[in-house]
Parts: structure tokens; sequence; C-alpha cells
């Protein structure tokens, strides 16, 4: 198998295992994983090869590529910007049931997960994860390392900052503006623009105050 087709990945858990899945559907042979302690389930069967903070990475990984497997935001991006700084490869990782437009932009170390729609003109920034069966309509923006979960719908024209997270089946409504380090809310109705960082739940979305 051609170097272009192998991977290795940061992290080993919940999310992974999700995106190992969609590594095998596009053909990628998993040369193993780094983390901060081996995951003594294994059930990929793969190799453990240590911290990645302890280790010489791109001299380890060579010309193969690096995904970082972590559901988390935050820890998605520190690991994202280290193969950054190491000029380490990256990519989209799509899954074959998911639509992409062509005319759709997608930034490197994004996860693309089945049955997604990503329609015309759609931007989609860097180490996100795009959930299981999600709609992107035409002409939304998503920031760098935002996650939007399984089933939600984002209509037309949809702004989402960074660092984001948009809960399962949350309907976003077209043209609406979100900023960065918002968390809207599982089965919530977003109809009007959100300006602030803070959680919003419900139909319609309000602000939860703690």
């Amino acid at each position: 198998m051609s170097k272009n087709k192998q991977i290795y990945f940061l992290g080993y858990s919940g999310h992974a295992y999700v995106a190992m899945d969609v590594a095998y559907d596009n053909g990628f042979d998993i040369k193993g994983y780094f983390d901060r302690q081996e995951n003594l389930d294994n059930p990929y069967k793969i190799q453990y090869f240590g911290s990645e903070a302890n280790i010489d990475l791109k001299d380890f990984v060579k010309d193969c590529y690096v995904f970082p497997a972590m559901g988390s935001n935050t820890i998605r991006k520190r690991l994202y910007s280290l193969l950054n700084q190491l000029n380490i490869k990256q990519l989209v990782l799509a899954h074959s049931t998911a639509f992409v437009s062509d005319t759709a932009v997608i930034g490197e170390s994004t996860l693309i997960n089945p049955n997604v729609s990503i329609n015309a003109l759609a931007k989609i920034g860097k180490a996100c994860i795009i959930n299981t069966g999600s709609i992107i309509e035409h002409e939304c923006h998503i920031g760098n390392f935002s996650h939007i979960a399984p089933g939600a719908v984002l209509a037309g024209n949809v702004k989402i900052g960074e660092n984001c997270f948009v809960g399962a089946r949350a309907v976003i409504k077209q043209g609406v503006s979100i900023a960065d380090n918002v968390i809207v809310g599982a089965g919530s109705v977003v109809l009007n623009n959100i300006d602030g960082k803070g959680t919003w739940v419900g139909n319609p979305a309000k602000q939860l105050i703690k």
C-alpha cells in the first residue's frame, strides 16, 4: 500500500473509533495511535506508540498522514496546532455516504461522518467535526475547531464561529450568526443571532443562566 494511504491517529476512544471507520472506508492503512495512555480494550487491534509529547513525532510518522481524533474542541485545536507547527501531513476524512458539494470548501483535519450533506458554497474550517446525518445547507460558514452533532440542521447562510458546539438535532434558522465559543443544546431551535459566548437551549433557544 502506498504511503499516502497510511495514517496515524492522535487519540483512541469514542470519537476516534468513528474517525477510524471513516479512514477504513477511504481505504487507509491505520498504522497506530498516540495517546497519553494505552487503551487496553483496543477494539481495532492497532498499535500504541505512546504520547505524541514524548517522541519526535515528525520523524516517527515520516510522510504519513496524522489525524487529531479527539471530541473535545479544545484538545483537538491543540493537536491540530502541533501537527501544523511540525508541518505534518493532514487531510479531510469524509465517509463515502456523505454528500459534499464540489463548491464547498473544507479545512484540513475535519471529519465528515456518514450520511452528512454539505451543500453549495458551504465553508467549513479546520479540525471540525461534522457528525452523522447533519445537514449543512448552502453558503453556511463554520469556524475552526467546531462540532456539529448528529442530525443537526444548519439552514442556508448560517454562520457558526470558532470552537462552537451545536447539539444533536438542533436547528439553526436560515441567516442566523453564532459567535465563537457558543454551545447550542440538543434539540434546540435558534431563531436569532447569538452574539456572545454561552450555552443556549430550548425552542426557541434562550441563554442558560447559571
